[in-house]
């Protein structure tokens, strides 16, 4: 009997030894040498990006192994793949995708004093999950030679009979839309942003379709007066090979709600480390990278995207459309909102 309860016991120490191996923070090699990789699952296609891994990879002898889909098929890939997966860093867009794949489980918090200096509190995770990258103004777009700036004030004020079948905008099926509703949800509640949906939906000059691009064209087109579109398009537009497109760019007016209240509405492109992943330290040192002043200015630079690093100064670009005041609601919020987002367009009758 003593030499069953010596196997057993050898057994169970055994097993727990070889669970805590392989729950590692870092993989190693056949020769034991910690692994030089990391495994990006990643939203985002841009150029700037690809340039920013290749100096990581240069600077840091860590391999960048890029894998590129589209945010919910990435969450999926990630929720299939369980603690088998090779992923060490989520890169997505907006902070209802990141608090989505928080709230599955697909993410881990992390310790990082770097991380918690360059990120701004309210565009990172009250739990270090996920932090923000760059930010993006969610502004009103409106037609120069039709509306003047004193006509405009709120995203509340674009509920006034003044705008009856003038709005474009794109569906509530877009996360954008999504999360700017969740803000609206957030310092309103939910009564006042359903009558805001409702009203908004009874200005709409046409039923939403299309991306943001789409919408400032169809305002300098003569489709409507005005255009709710994040800042980052606005940019492509004017820096586009597209003659056409660069003048649509050139044909609106930028203007940034709610400047004497809350501020205007941001979002992110945000970054976090994954539940499983096999190399967790090089994972953090990734983030870490591309929240630095160096990587921020690239992102500034080349697309057309805010920096959340406070020691890097916008673009040319953006610097031309003047400092606005920005809504310093956690981006927590926008994914605790979601849903209710949703259901509230919905009912709105916002397609």
């Amino acid at each position: 009997m003593k030499n069953t309860y010596l196997v057993l016991l050898c057994a169970i120490v055994f097993s727990a030894c070889k669970n805590d191996t392989s729950n590692q923070s870092q993989t190693e090699n056949e020769t034991g040498e910690i692994a030089k990789e990391v495994t990006v699952y990643t939203h985002r296609h841009y150029p700037s990006d690809q340039e920013l891994f290749a100096k990581f990879e240069k600077e840091t002898g860590i391999k960048v192994n890029v894998v590129n889909a589209k945010a919910d098929e990435l969450i999926q890939k990630m929720t299939q793949e369980g603690e088998q997966s090779p992923a060490d860093v989520l890169i997505t867009v907006d902070a209802g995708r990141l608090v989505r794949a928080k709230d599955k489980n697909l993410l881990q918090s992390i310790d990082s004093e770097l991380l918690n200096k360059r990120v701004p509190s309210n565009l990172r995770d009250e739990d270090n999950q996920w932090f923000a990258l760059t930010k993006r103004a969610r502004v009103i777009a409106y037609a120069l030679d039709r509306v003047t700036p004193v006509q405009l004030s709120t995203y509340e004020n674009l509920a006034a009979d003044t705008w009856k079948s003038k709005i474009l905008v794109r569906s509530s099926g877009n996360i954008y839309n999504q999360s700017l509703m969740a803000s609206i949800i957030a310092h309103n509640g939910e009564e006042v942003a359903k009558t805001w949906a409702e009203k908004v939906v009874l200005n709409m000059t046409r039923l939403p379709k299309g991306n943001d691009r789409d919408q400032i064209k169809a305002v300098v087109a003569g489709e409507g007066d005005l255009a709710i579109v994040n800042t980052y398009y606005i940019g492509k537009l004017l820096n586009s090979s597209d003659a056409a497109e660069v003048k649509a760019g050139e044909g609106i007016g930028i203007f940034f709600p709610n400047q004497e209240g809350r501020g205007t509405h941001i979002n992110i492109s945000g970054a976090g480390v994954a539940k499983y992943a096999p190399n967790k330290e090089n994972a953090i040192k990734f983030i870490e990278f591309l929240a630095s002043k160096e990587s921020q200015e690239v992102f500034a630079k080349a697309n057309y995207e805010y920096p959340v690093n406070a020691e890097v100064e916008p673009s040319e670009l953006l610097q031309s459309w003047g400092t606005f005041k920005e809504d310093q609601l956690s981006l927590s919020e926008l994914g605790r909102n979601n849903k209710k987002a949703v259901i509230l367009f919905d009912e709105a009758g916002w397609k």
